[in-house]
């Protein structure tokens, strides 16, 4: 098993800035792609950022440019930078992490953005 812990979420003002970090615990040889999914309010839970262990990335097209998503292999901790944040980023954002098939997922952390 993998355990994943969020944390980071919060309060911010439109055109502020969050990061978010996730920590992988447990079994964790073999981790390969981590990354964010969220969730708003009524709608589906729908990907955000990934990276792979050699650090490829692949990113919602909503979030280029705004959001950066890095790791440390060493810490088997991930990050998401949030820039230019936007109330359509409120949303409760989850961790992933898989290893081998299996995809693991974080509690989510909350974060809400005013206008």
């Amino acid at each position: 098993q993998v355990q994943l812990v969020e944390s980071g979420g919060g309060l911010v003002q439109a055109g502020g800035s969050l990061r978010l970090s996730c920590a992988a615990s447990g079994n964790i040889f073999n981790i390969n792609t981590m990354g964010w999914y969220r969730q708003a309010p009524g709608k589906q839970r729908e990907l955000v950022a990934i990276i792979t262990r050699g650090g490829n990335t692949n990113y919602a097209d909503s979030v280029k440019g705004r959001f950066t998503i890095s790791r440390d292999n060493a810490k088997n901790t991930v990050y998401l930078q949030m820039n230019s944040l936007i109330r359509e980023d409120t949303a409760v954002y989850y961790c992933t992490a898989r290893r081998w098939s299996s995809d693991y997922w974080g509690q989510g952390t909350q974060v809400t953005v005013s206008s």
